[in-house]
């Protein structure tokens, strides 16, 4: 099930509060406490391609468009 399908089967079940309930029970995303999708990027929020080294918790696209600000030099 994908977000946009959860997101409407909450307002289809609005009027009936126990079978939102159930729903909310059996369909709600699973708690994570550790593995590939606990590790966000803090600019766009994607879980792959992420660089944790140093603290810097970006994805890989996101290191390279901020990697000069941030003090990395490119090497040839």
């Amino acid at each position: 099930m994908t977000a946009s399908d959860h997101k409407k089967a909450y307002t289809q079940l609005k009027a009936k509060p126990v079978k939102l309930a159930k729903f909310i029970k059996h369909n709600k995303p699973k708690e994570r406490s550790c593995g590939i999708a606990l590790k966000k990027c803090k600019r766009c929020g994607r879980n792959g391609g992420h660089i944790q080294k140093y603290g810097i918790g970006l994805c890989r696209q996101c290191f390279r468009e901020t990697a000069k600000k941030l003090g990395f030099k490119k090497y040839n």
